[in-house]
């Protein structure tokens, strides 16, 4: 199995029509956050019945999509390297880290599709500083993989993390970071306890970017929904 095989098995189910919609649905003209990205059009369900496929690819391989200017090679790549996760997961976080820095890691669906499970995965029981650090880069899809990384642990019952890199990227500049921290928020008010939810709202709601405050408050009661609102 080479990446080669995987592209060609790929490019059966690309759509010309559908490249050009998602190119203007995931911002690539001049200046916007997926600036250059180019798409073959196939879908998320096709990527991920190909990934199926080539469960098996080498890491050398992988990289290869990585490297690809393709969107859908490079969210291939990570679906493959989730799937490998549970039996190799040291090399595969290590892995997927270089390749965040590197900036290949580089949209929000590739980080959203990776980043709690092998960051997160790996992360759940050891030290968090990598974390940390990555919310304090300048990089936005470094930022994004930090927040989402604490999906994982928010699922095991452990806010903790989500509540100190919301507090970091509080007043960041990014609509995607507003978005991803905002839906961590709504989660840790969904899966681990509303009050923690609603006592971080008590301290930053004022503060809160319109639609961090939005995402973040989705699931409240519309009367406590209301009552954050017009705090802003």
């Amino acid at each position: 199995m080479i990446a080669e095989d995987f592209e060609v098995a790929l490019a059966k189910y690309g759509s010309d029509s559908d490249a050009v919609f998602l190119q203007r649905f995931f911002k690539t003209g001049p200046g916007e956050y997926g600036e250059g990205d180019l798409f073959i059009g196939a879908k998320v369900p096709d990527t991920r019945k190909v990934c199926r496929e080539f469960k098996n690819l080498p890491l050398v391989e992988i990289q290869k999509l990585l490297n690809s200017p393709f969107h859908e090679h490079r969210l291939g790549a990570v679906i493959l390297l989730v799937n490998q996760f549970k039996s190799n997961q040291k090399e595969i976080y290590d892995f997927y880290l270089k390749n965040v820095y590197a900036g290949l890691v580089n949209n929000w669906d590739i980080v959203d599709s990776s980043a709690h499970q092998i960051v997160g995965g790996y992360l759940i029981d050891r030290q968090r500083d990598i974390i940390y650090e990555l919310a304090q880069s300048e990089k936005l899809w470094e930022k994004r993989v930090a927040i989402i990384a604490t999906f994982h642990f928010i699922k095991n019952g452990d806010s903790s993390t989500t509540i100190d890199i919301a507090e970091m990227l509080l007043h960041d500049k990014h609509d995607l970071i507003h978005k991803a921290v905002g839906w961590m928020l709504r989660e840790v008010g969904k899966r681990v306890d509303e009050a923690i939810l609603i006592d971080f709202l008590d301290k930053y709601a004022n503060q809160m970017p319109r639609t961090m405050l939005r995402y973040s408050i989705e699931k409240l009661p519309e009367q406590k929904r209301q009552y954050y609102l017009k705090m802003t």
